[in-house]
């Protein structure tokens, strides 16, 4: 997916549908001619509704649609018609898509599973009809309830990528590389930082027609936490990976406090992201030797599965892979 067709936040503003009127109406028959109160009640506004799609990966179709608002429910009627309900405006999201409101920043629902349908904002109520407030000593009511308005609110949409498995790196680590190795995945990359500007998901496959899902996160840099470089833009994305993988490249000049810099960031946005599952992968051994590598292994974090690696020949991505599903399925 192009760069520039990756959204994963939008604000729009909701409206739903006002509630119809109920009927203030009198049955009139021949031979009937004072009928009782046979008002219908008003129909249900509109409702603003998120849906989950498997088949979206991004938030772009929302981009530009500032304003989704839902019809207004139709009045009641005689003979005890309940109007029309509002026609519902369904909007279709991404799995990880998060709605919070945009005041008070608080989260109204999470959409995670194909079909997944939450009511973002209610429609108003219709109004009874003057059937309904009929008594003994008020047989013929003249008044019926109005719809109830409908509600005006501005809602964040966020898109948090759900994967298997993500990618956790400085720019330049080898993420990208690892990825269209490993997948169909064909993201951009060069040997300058930031290539990659959007989150790119990969179909890896594993054994016996099983797979699971990775995803390259663009690259942390210090000060991530607090927004620096690309910030919270790519750090939500994290949350919802089951697995991280770190990786750090051969020639770092300590890959244990490298990969201490890359925890302490994902600390610093998200302490519950340490709970998470985590692998390193030590990348671009290609220009090693076996017996270079195990030299490096004395400044490996302790306590943490590793293995040395090459997407360009193809070195231990076996070894990696089996390593990535024992650990998401643990």
């Amino acid at each position: 997916m192009a760069s520039g067709n990756f959204v994963d936040y939008v604000k729009i503003c909701c409206r739903s549908g006002k509630g119809g009127a109920g009927s203030a109406h009198f049955r009139r028959e021949k031979f009937v001619p004072r009928g009782g109160p046979d008002g219908g009640d008003g129909g249900r506004g509109g409702h603003i509704i998120l849906r989950g799609n498997a088949q979206l990966w991004t938030l772009l179709h929302l981009k530009y649609r500032k304003h989704v608002i839902a019809d207004p429910g139709e009045s009641g009627t005689g003979a005890l018609k309940t109007g029309a309900q509002g026609k519902d405006e369904i909007l279709e999201v991404p799995l990880g898509t998060i709605a919070r409101d945009a005041e008070s920043g608080e989260i109204a629902c999470e959409i995670t599973t194909d079909g997944q349908e939450f009511i973002l904002v209610s429609g108003g109520r219709g109004g009874l009809g003057n059937n309904h407030f009929k008594t003994s000593t008020n047989q013929a009511p003249t008044y019926a309830q109005p719809g109830e308005p409908g509600r005006d609110e501005w809602k964040i949409l966020e898109l948090k990528i759900l994967a298997d498995v993500g990618l956790v790196g400085f720019p330049n680590a080898g993420k990208s590389t690892l990825l269209s190795a490993l997948s169909a995945a064909k993201p951009e990359i060069a040997d300058y930082p930031f290539t990659t500007l959007t989150p790119n998901l990969g179909m890896v496959r594993y054994r016996e027609g099983r797979s699971f899902v990775m995803a390259d996160i663009p690259g942390i840099i210090e000060g991530a936490a607090e927004g620096r470089g690309l910030g919270h833009r790519f750090l939500r994305h994290i949350e919802r990976n089951s697995t991280l993988l770190f990786m750090v490249p051969c020639d770092s000049r300590s890959i244990r406090d490298e990969y201490g810099i890359l925890l302490r960031e994902l600390e610093k946005y998200n302490p519950e992201l340490l709970d998470k599952s985590r692998l390193l992968a030590i990348t671009k051994c290609d220009m090693l030797d076996a017996t270079m590598m195990e030299q490096m292994k004395s400044d490996l974090p302790d306590g943490l599965p590793a293995v040395f690696i090459s997407a360009v020949t193809g070195l231990h991505l076996d070894v990696l892979k089996d390593m990535i599903w024992s650990s998401i399925n643990a």
